[in-house]
């Protein structure tokens, strides 16, 4: 399993975090998704590692701007 961070802006409720976990569930391999509004950071749990531009195009369908990866931990 494979645990990649992410910073997101645009965040300001609940509803944005379930609207990003709702996109990025949607990519093959993910196992779970935890959003920390108040930081602008997602932690993705994945089979494997996820390419950056799917995951960037997840979170534009949600409505938010992808920043970067913050981090990757195998």
């Amino acid at each position: 399993m494979v645990e990649t961070g992410y910073t997101v802006s645009g965040m300001s409720c609940g509803h944005c975090a379930r609207s990003v976990t709702e996109e990025l569930t949607e990519l093959p391999g993910v196992a779970g998704v935890e959003v920390d509004v108040a930081a602008g950071h997602v932690t993705v749990r994945s089979a494997a590692p996820l390419e950056a531009d799917r995951v960037s195009a997840a979170i534009t369908e949600a409505g938010y701007r992808f920043e970067g990866v913050t981090s990757l931990v195998p």
